[in-house]
């Protein structure tokens, strides 16, 4: 399978501004990359990329007053099937965990597992151990919560979400993750590309995020908000929460002014100079985020 995916972005800046940006594919995406995976900022930015603890790759710029804007497209070569599923896979016991695992136990700035264990043993001790029991999880959450981008909120937690049973997709992964560390199963936050391969058409392109729970001596993947497993997953990041990875972290003033995303699956066996020759335009596509004059015609 062959997708193409990337971004569009405009940022507007009152005067110059240092930001981080976890906009790049994750150093253990899964598939071979066609083309240069990183993002285009242009040159008075500054940019250089580092990566951080989780094998995140963030770039560094320094946006300067005015229109900073940021783009990448790349393609990539996947199997092609959906998330693996283990329905035998089984929860360890807490002694047996790898000490790298233990943090994804633990509360985090929006999963707020401490504030929802009565509420997970109340729902959730009784079914089975292990991938059944995140598996009940995950429906719980995606029949809980009604998505909604104008549900969404910066500083919103899981435990907020659980009250007030609306969220977007974020929302979804942190209450699940919440859960699974409140049922004591380690879980942690995942996010990237999703296109709408295999599936009807679901409008604009987003980033997406799901959530990785630990069982059976690996990392598998789970996702209240669709709650099926989906091909073409693309991971950009993954970290405790949200907090780890924000898509744009900056140290001053800024207004996104355009947002766009394509995930678009390619036909199979074109050729690598066919696919960088395709790579010198981008793509046309429905953007989630209109310029300023677009929103006031």
């Amino acid at each position: 399978m062959l997708i193409r995916f990337g971004f569009e972005i405009d940022i507007q800046c009152p005067e110059p501004v240092p930001m981080l940006l976890a906009l790049s594919t994750h150093t253990e995406l899964e598939g071979r990359l066609i083309g240069l995976d990183f993002v285009r900022a242009p040159e008075e930015s500054n940019a250089w990329t580092y990566v951080d603890r989780f094998g995140n790759r963030f770039t560094r710029i320094l946006a300067p007053t005015g229109s900073t804007k940021l783009w990448s497209d790349c393609v990539v070569e996947l199997d092609g099937d959906p998330d693996p599923q283990a329905p035998s896979a089984e929860q360890h016991a807490i002694a047996e965990l790898p000490n790298d695992v233990l943090t994804f136990l633990m509360a985090s700035r929006y999963c707020d597992s401490d504030n929802l264990v009565k509420d997970a043993w109340d729902l959730f001790g009784q079914s089975p151990e292990g991938w059944l029991r995140v598996e009940a999880i995950t429906q719980f959450v995606h029949d809980h919560v009604t998505f909604g981008y104008q549900f969404g909120r910066a500083n919103k937690t899981a435990s907020e979400v659980f009250r007030e049973k609306t969220g977007v997709c974020r929302d979804f992964a942190h209450l699940s993750i919440a859960l699974c560390r409140a049922m004591n199963i380690p879980a942690r936050y995942a996010s990237g590309y999703l296109g709408d391969i295999g599936v009807p058409y679901s409008g604009a392109g987003d980033f997406c995020a799901w959530f990785e729970v630990y069982l059976g001596g690996r990392w598998y993947t789970f996702d209240a908000r669709y709650n099926t497993p989906r091909a073409g997953r693309i991971l950009m990041v993954r970290g405790a929460d949200a907090a780890d990875v924000a898509m744009i972290t900056s140290f001053g003033n800024h207004q996104l002014e355009y947002f766009r995303v394509w995930t678009d699956e390619l036909e199979d066996g074109l050729d690598d100079a066919v696919i960088l020759e395709m790579l010198q335009t981008r793509p046309g596509g429905e953007a989630l985020v209109f310029p300023s004059s677009a929103r006031e015609a």
